[in-house]
């Protein structure tokens, strides 16, 4: 189907997309679920020249023939296609592991097929870890995230309307992982708490979080966040945030720390402590007014 018919059948969607524009080059991440699926379709419906990716992570049997279905897809709306392979081996924060080889391999300009839902999901799974006001945005719309403005129903009836059949992922159903039972018991439990659709809210409230930490960042990028008198002569929330972008810069994922690491950190720049535990095999020790990071022995317990 070529994407006029497209860009027509699906305009309403499109003018809550963040697509580049036409003719534009678009790498998308596609695993072959409904909203990846969307992804591409309404990719091409916005003109773009789409490369649809697929990364098998082997994490299950028969994940490899997941790729066809994609391939199928990419054929039929006259996207390029690519597939890949990535090891990640069972054990701990599986999913995290996962998803940082998939980003990987996808590159940080691909497009991923992210709704509301998910924007919501990640903004409680970071409430509950202790974020601050970047982790409270939760994901921040625009050409990464072009469908972030869709519902979760909407991605589902584009497949349907398109009979397009998507994978079902049996690992979206694992209690074990946090972001299901979010997905599954909490946002379900607002909603019925609330008496409405606590989806839409929760996006909201994640622009205002993006404004503040959008603000906040641009002072703290300012101060020297391994200068101990620098950090405990700011502001906490800019202390904060000078910490936060610090250790996420170190960290092997780049995720954020939690809100308890910070202020650990925080009490070592106030002199409060000599180092501290920072996460990730990594300490954080205090010398002569200067912070800096090093490999934690694992038998050692700073603070």
């Amino acid at each position: 189907m070529d994407g006029i018919t497209l860009s027509v059948r699906y305009a309403a969607l499109l003018d809550r997309c963040t697509f580049p524009a036409a003719g534009e080059h678009l790498v998308c991440g596609v695993s072959g679920g409904a909203d990846s699926l969307t992804l591409l379709v309404l990719a091409i419906a916005a003109g773009c020249q789409v490369t649809a990716v697929h990364v098998d992570h082997g994490i299950r049997p028969g994940s490899n023939s997941e790729a066809d279905v994609v391939a199928a897809a990419a054929a039929r709306y006259g996207a390029q296609f690519r597939s890949e392979s990535v090891a990640v081996s069972p054990g701990p924060n599986l999913e995290a592991r996962a998803r940082t080889a998939r980003h990987a391999v996808l590159s940080s300009e691909a497009a991923l097929g992210h709704t509301a839902e998910d924007l919501a999901e990640t903004m409680l799974m970071n409430l509950v870890r202790g974020a601050g006001p970047d982790g409270l945005a939760g994901i921040r719309p625009g050409v990464r995230h072009p469908i972030l403005g869709l519902r979760r129903s909407e991605t589902e009836e584009v497949c349907r309307m398109e009979g397009l059949d998507p994978v079902m992922d049996p690992s979206n159903t694992d209690p074990s992982f946090v972001r299901n039972r979010i997905r599954r018991e909490v946002l379900p439990l607002l909603a019925d708490v609330a008496g409405r659709d606590i989806v839409p809210i929760l996006a909201r409230q994640a622009g205002v979080f993006a404004d503040l930490a959008d603000h906040v960042r641009v002072e703290a990028l300012e101060i020297d966040a391994t200068s101990a008198s620098a950090l405990a002569a700011a502001t906490p929330a800019v202390a904060r945030v000078a910490i936060r972008e610090w250790l996420r810069q170190d960290d092997p994922e780049r995720h954020p720390p939690d809100g308890a690491t910070v202020e650990r950190v925080l009490a070592v720049a106030r002199g409060e402590a000599v180092g501290t535990e920072i996460g990730s095999g990594r300490r954080l020790l205090r010398t002569a007014g200067q912070l800096r990071i090093e490999s934690a022995p694992p038998s050692e317990n700073l603070h």
